[in-house]
């Protein structure tokens, strides 16, 4: 397994090494810890980045959600700008996860949870979700991801996602769409999906959930 690949599985089984790098979120330059075993260790990756400068500022609370938090860019940033906010940060890996709820606790940020998928309740929606989420994991994992968590926005609520353009980010959009538009009379609700960025080859997707009216 390497680090291209491990970070997709549950636990890595090379014994962790972790190190502090310092890294500029919510405007602040922070240190943070990352490990051998889990995506980007190296800093903010460029897909997040290209998230992080595209999305609007996150309302002062609400229930938020980071699918797939690797060791902890948006969810912390999520946790930092909106102090009054519950953010969800989900996250199969165990090493990268037990990294972002450290990283919360060094800096601070008590507002965020983070748990495995199966441990999160079923009932919980959310108001805003954002997301670098695994493209690398297959079409079908993928589909599956977004089918479970982005029916959970709330009426008014937007999920903003970031995929890479050479990665079927094109083909996503409109799958995201018709997935939506079919769950929609069960939701009693309606969608939109929108191209909202393209910035350095990758696409800035916004899901809005519209209340019917």
């Amino acid at each position: 397994m390497n680090e291209t690949s491990g970070h997709y599985f549950r636990s890595p089984s090379d014994q962790e090494r972790r190190r502090t790098i310092t890294v500029t979120m919510a405007e602040r330059s922070v240190e943070v810890l990352t490990a051998n075993g889990i995506f980007s260790p190296e800093g903010v990756d460029k897909g997040t980045a290209a998230l992080l400068s595209a999305v609007p500022a996150p309302p002062e609370q609400g229930e938020f959600l980071d699918i797939g938090c690797g060791w902890g860019p948006l969810a912390l940033t999520l946790g930092m700008m909106s102090p009054n906010a519950h953010v969800t940060a989900v996250e199969v890996n165990e090493r990268a996860a037990q990294l972002c709820r450290d990283n919360a606790e060094a800096l601070g940020v008590p507002n965020i949870d983070v748990s495995s998928p199966e441990d999160v309740d079923p009932l919980r929606s959310y108001d805003l979700i954002w997301s670098n989420p695994p493209i690398r994991i297959g079409k079908k994992a993928l589909h599956e991801l977004l089918e479970l968590w982005l029916p959970r926005l709330n009426d008014h609520g937007e999920a903003w996602l970031v995929v890479q353009k050479n990665l079927g980010a094109d083909s996503l959009m409109p799958w995201i769409q018709t997935m939506l538009n079919d769950q929609a009379h069960i939701l009693e609700s309606r969608f939109t999906v929108e191209r909202a960025d393209t910035i350095k080859g990758f696409r800035i997707l916004r899901v809005i959930r519209h209340p019917r009216a």
